[in-house]
C-alpha cells in the first residue's frame, strides 16, 4: 500500500471524499467541526427544533416517522424525540437482509421500553443479491440496494400515511463535507441529497434497464429503491431533517445515553478495534466487506473515519489513533466468503472488479492482507446451499 497525503490533524487520507487540504495541512472537515463548535448558535436550533415539533404535533395519525436501523443513532434519535417531546412517531425499518442478533435483541427491547408503533419492510432477497453484483460492477460499492432502500422506502411510508415530518439522526456534516456547517443550513434529506451521494448516480430505472437482460425483474420490483414522486411529497408538505442540524451530536455521549436508558448493547464488527468501538455500525454483519472495499478502492476504511472523529473531539492521541489504523485497517474479512457466494464470483473476479474503481493515487496491494477474526455469531450469518445458489 502506497503513502497517501494525510490530515496533520485528524489524518484522514487525500482519497477521502470530499477532502480537501488548507495550506498547513488541516483538512475542510477538521475546519468545519471548529465552525460546529464556535460559530452555530445551538440554543437558537433548538428553538426551531421546538418550533418544528409543535408546528406537527397532533395534526396526523403519527407525529413523525422515524428510519430506524437499530444502530446507536437511529435508536437515540427515537429515544430522544420520545423522551424529549414525547412524540408519537411510526418507526420504519429497512431490513437489508444483514441483520444481526445482538441488533434484533436491542430493537425488541427498545421497541418495548419506548412504546412505538413499528412497520419493518424486508425486500426480495434474490433481487438485492442481483442489485448488489450490479453495483459492484459499475461502482465498486455493493450497498446500493441497502441505501436507496433505506433512504427512500420511510418516505413512500411518508406519503402512504401522511406524516410529513421525518427525523433522521445524525447530520453528514460529522463526517463529509457534502453539507457544510459554515453555511448555517439546516441538511435536508430530500431528493437532492438521494441523488446526490446515496444512490451512487444510479437511479431504480436504470438499476432495472441494467439488469433486466439476465434477470426476471418487472419495474415495480423497483420500487422500493425509487425516492417517491415529487408532486405527492409537496402535496405533503414534507420536512425530512437530521436531528443532528438541531441538537450538537457527541456519538459517545449518545451511547452512553442508550445504554442506560435502553440497555442497549454494542457488538463486535469485522476489521474494527472491539474493545474501542463497540457501538459502531453494529447492524450490518457485511459492514466488514464494505469497509475492505472502501480500503482497497481508497486506501482507508472506518476505522481511519473513527479515528479522526476521535481525533477531533481531542478524545485520543495521534499516536494511538494512527496505531489503530496501522494494525485493524486492510484485513480480510471473513464475511468475503459469504459475499462472494452470494454474489457468485470467486475471489480474484472480485479483486479485479474492485481493482478497475481503485481512486487514485491509492495503489492496494490485493496480496497482503491478512484476515481479520470471526465475530462471535460469524456461524449464524445466513449461507446459501448450493442448490440455493444455483437457482438464483
Amino acid at each position: 500500500m502506497n503513502e497517501l497525503k494525510k490530515c496533520g490533524a485528524c489524518l484522514l487520507p487525500e482519497t477521502y471524499e470530499t477532502i480537501e487540504f488548507d495550506t498547513k495541512g488541516t483538512c475542510n472537515v477538521c475546519r468545519n467541526k471548529v465552525v460546529r463548535d464556535e460559530k452555530i448558535d445551538w440554543a437558537a436550533r433548538k428553538l426551531q427544533l421546538d418550533a418544528l415539533v409543535e408546528q406537527h404535533r397532533g395534526k396526523h395519525d403519527y407525529d413523525c416517522i422515524v428510519p430506524f436501523s437499530g444502530g446507536k443513532d437511529s435508536t437515540y434519535t427515537l429515544w430522544y424525540l420520545i423522551n424529549e417531546y414525547k412524540l408519537k412517531p411510526l418507526v420504519v425499518r429497512f431490513d437489508h437482509g444483514f441483520m444481526r442478533d445482538t441488533l434484533e435483541e436491542n430493537n425488541i427491547r427498545t421497541f418495548k421500553k419506548l412504546g412505538c408503533d413499528v412497520i419493518s419492510f424486508t425486500p426480495n432477497w434474490k433481487l438485492a443479491k442481483r442489485l448488489m453484483l450490479e453495483a459492484l460492477r459499475r461502482k465498486g460499492d455493493f450497498c446500493w440496494h441497502c441505501h436507496t432502500g433505506i433512504f427512500s422506502y420511510p418516505m413512500h411510508i411518508a406519503v402512504k400515511f401522511n406524516v410529513p415530518l421525518v427525523f433522521w439522526g445524525e447530520p453528514s456534516s460529522e463526517y463529509t463535507q457534502y453539507y457544510d456547517y459554515a453555511d448555517d443550513e439546516i441538511e435536508q434529506v430530500d431528493e437532492t441529497r438521494f441523488n446526490r451521494f446515496v444512490n451512487l448516480g444510479i437511479t431504480a430505472e436504470d438499476m432495472y434497464g441494467m439488469i433486466k437482460d439476465d434477470f426476471p425483474v418487472e419495474p415495480r420490483d423497483l420500487l422500493p429503491y425509487t425516492y417517491p414522486n415529487l408532486r405527492d411529497l409537496k402535496k405533503l408538505r414534507y420536512n425530512s431533517v437530521c436531528l443532528g442540524s438541531y441538537i450538537p451530536w457527541d456519538v459517545k455521549k449518545n451511547v452512553g445515553i442508550i445504554q442506560e436508558e435502553l440497555g442497549w448493547k454494542g457488538d463486535q464488527v469485522e476489521g474494527m478495534p472491539w474493545e474501542e468501538y463497540p457501538y459502531e455500525k453494529i447492524e450490518c454483519y457485511m459492514q466488514g466487506m464494505r469497509d475492505y472495499i472502501k480500503y482497497l478502492k481508497r486506501g482507508y476504511s472506518r476505522v481511519s473515519q473513527m479515528v479522526a472523529l476521535d481525533l477531533r473531539n481531542g478524545r485520543i492521541t495521534k499516536e494511538h489513533g494512527q496505531e489503530l489504523v496501522d494494525q485493524f485497517e486492510g484485513r480480510k474479512p471473513p464475511s468475503l466468503e459469504l459475499f462472494l457466494d452470494y454474489v457468485g464470483l470467486s475471489e480474484s473476479e472480485f479483486n479485479e472488479i474492485v481493482g478497475n474503481t481503485v481512486v487514485p493515487p491509492n495503489k492496494p496491494d490485493f496480496q497482503k492482507n491478512e484476515w481479520a477474526p470471526k465475530t462471535w455469531d460469524f456461524d449464524r450469518w445466513y449461507r446459501e446451499d448450493s442448490a440455493d445458489a444455483k437457482k438464483s
